[in-house]
């Protein structure tokens, strides 16, 4: 029997499954830790969705439970096996507590009945939570798609419920959602119109997220970001959470120290609320993946408020702070929960005694394209479109990696048409926002939404073109999807676009591990889903000789 079995990002080894160490860095037990906390968290959602059923209320920190659990193991979150253990515990808790509320315990199974506190018995047991333990692939395929699927939903209303907004429906539904799961008579059909419905969970989560982002920071607005290093010393913030960078904005006011974000932190410098700080400086490095040598060079202390962790070098181990769901071994961890006011005295202390950031790169970038910055430049948009200078849109979401494969998305941003633009979110950008490739009519050819996230953006902005054209459907517009997935955000992000009926998506740079293949024949027959060949035959497929 294997050590362990993870597939759920990319980088699964050979595209099967990493079975000793995960290529994320993490070690067996934490990715059996991370199961076991999975498979507990349905069997609370199993709970919850009954005493719902009673017409029981459930209050919100124990969906913020199971939320922040989901959170907790997508990919690069936590590595902390204590925290992830301390987590399993609280839900064990919980467990015993709800179940006392339930008129009747008929129907439960193991996982909504598990009572046992002690983590030897976890490890002992470790065969009940892992994904192997779904015996047929189909089943097992579509099973892995929908938790994926509600991992990165989980990541978006956890963010919401920090800027204090809540969907009680979301979280009802993603807590019915996980307990079917468990249910071993689910059918196929069943479990595609289950991914059907969390795709539709997931627009919905996105659209509180961004809701609750521009009601306490404004609409993001086209912004040009540094990328150099300035002489004063620095924090790097890293990850999603923008109330993280707040508050730690608001801390080091008057403190000689500057904020610099870095990956998917890179959007928070296109929301107004933010400019008002003189110590925020820009963007520091590109995407997730190159951190290692990035943080080294940063030379001040980082706080990673998400996930995209790599395993630190020893050289900036102890420079390293993490907070939230995110954790590392060794890593100092900022405590604060929903609510709370978090105390970042200790990391900007350590900045100012560290050297300022050495530049590594010169110049600027241009984003804050979502949609209401579109929006607001419609009507040039529109024009561009009808007289022919823009022919086509390409939404090139999603995430970035490090597989030389990957390439392939900088190549093909290359080799597109010049009457083509670009539609981005998420770190997959880094890939091509730092390439020269020009404006059309000063609109420029790549247009970053923001973070993953923010793909909503990028739906929002092909709804309203459908409505200026007058098309019936998305698919019906010069509009092109060819989109990188690494982890777990990026798989709600393909599920809500194949709820809103969006077809004919090339995803890669590989298929998911995950996916059965005759889990992909349906998704092939039914949507069009296709993986990428080569620049030079995609270019052929998606502009064809006329």
């Amino acid at each position: 029997m294997s050590e362990m079995f993870c597939f759920q990002c990319q980088e699964a080894a050979g595209n099967v499954g990493c079975t000793r160490i995960g290529v994320c860095g993490k070690s067996a037990d934490v990715a059996n830790a991370q199961d076991f906390l999975i498979w507990v968290t349905k069997g609370l959602s199993a709970v919850t969705t009954a005493l719902r059923s009673e017409g029981q209320f459930i209050d919100e920190d124990t969906n913020h439970l199971v939320t922040g659990n989901l959170f907790m193991t997508i990919t690069n979150a936590n590595f902390d096996q204590d925290m992830i253990e301390k987590r399993t515990a609280m839900v064990i808790s919980k467990l015993e507590e709800l179940r006392g509320k339930l008129s009747s315990l008929d129907g439960l199974t193991g996982a909504a009945l598990w009572n046992d506190m002690d983590p030897k018995s976890w490890t002992e047991n470790k065969a009940l939570a892992s994904v192997l333990a779904v015996e047929n692939e189909d089943i097992r395929s579509l099973k892995e798609l929908v938790v994926y699927g509600l991992k990165g939903l989980c990541a978006y209303t956890k963010h919401a419920n920090v800027l204090l907004k809540e969907d009680e429906e979301v979280d009802a539904f993603i807590q019915r959602a996980l307990a079917k799961t468990l249910d071993e008579r689910a059918t196929l059909e069943e479990l595609v119109q289950l991914t059907l419905d969390t795709g539709s969970a997931g627009v919905k989560g996105m659209a509180l997220l961004d809701g609750a982002n521009t009601a306490a920071y404004g609409n993001p607005e086209l912004t040009e970001v540094r990328i150099d290093a300035g002489n004063n010393p620095g924090i790097l913030i890293s990850g999603h959470d923008l109330r993280d960078l707040e508050m730690l904005l608001e801390q080091t006011q008057g403190t000689g120290v500057d904020v610099y974000t870095h990956s998917e932190m890179l959007p928070a410098n296109y929301y107004p609320f933010f400019k008002k700080y003189d110590n925020f400086y820009g963007n520091y490095g590109n995407a997730w993946w190159q951190q290692k040598e990035e943080f080294e060079s940063f030379n001040g202390p980082i706080l990673m408020t998400t996930n995209c962790i790599v395993p630190p070098k020893e050289s900036y181990k102890e420079r390293l702070y993490t907070t939230g769901m995110a954790g590392y071994p060794g890593c100092k961890h900022i405590p604060g929960e929903i609510g709370e006011y978090k105390d970042f005295s200790e990391i900007i202390e350590l900045a100012k005694g560290c050297e300022a950031p050495v530049a590594i790169e010169k110049g600027s970038i241009v984003g804050g394209f979502a949609h209401a910055q579109v929006f607001a430049l419609a009507d040039k948009v529109v024009d561009a479109i009808k007289s022919g200078a823009i022919k086509k849109f390409v939404v090139m979401a999603g995430c970035d990696g490090r597989h030389k494969s990957r390439n392939y998305y900088r190549d093909f941003a290359e080799a597109l048409p010049q009457d083509a633009v670009i539609l981005t979110a998420g770190c997959a950008k880094y890939r091509y926002n730092k390439l020269q490739l020009g404006d059309i009519g000063g609109i420029p050819r790549v247009l970053d939404a923001g973070q993953c996230n923010d793909s909503y953006s990028l739906v929002l902005i092909a709804l309203k073109l459908a409505e200026v054209f007058e098309v019936e459907s998305v698919n019906d517009l010069p509009i092109i999807y060819n989109i990188a997935w690494y982890e777990q955000k990026a798989v709600i992000v393909l599920l809500a676009l194949l709820s809103l009926g969006v077809k004919n998506i090339h995803l890669g740079p590989t298929l998911p591990a995950f996916l059965s293949p005759n889990v992909v024949d349906v998704l092939v027959e039914n949507f069009g889903i296709a993986p990428n060949a080569t620049v030079e035959e995609d270019m052929e497929f998606f502009f064809p000789a006329s």
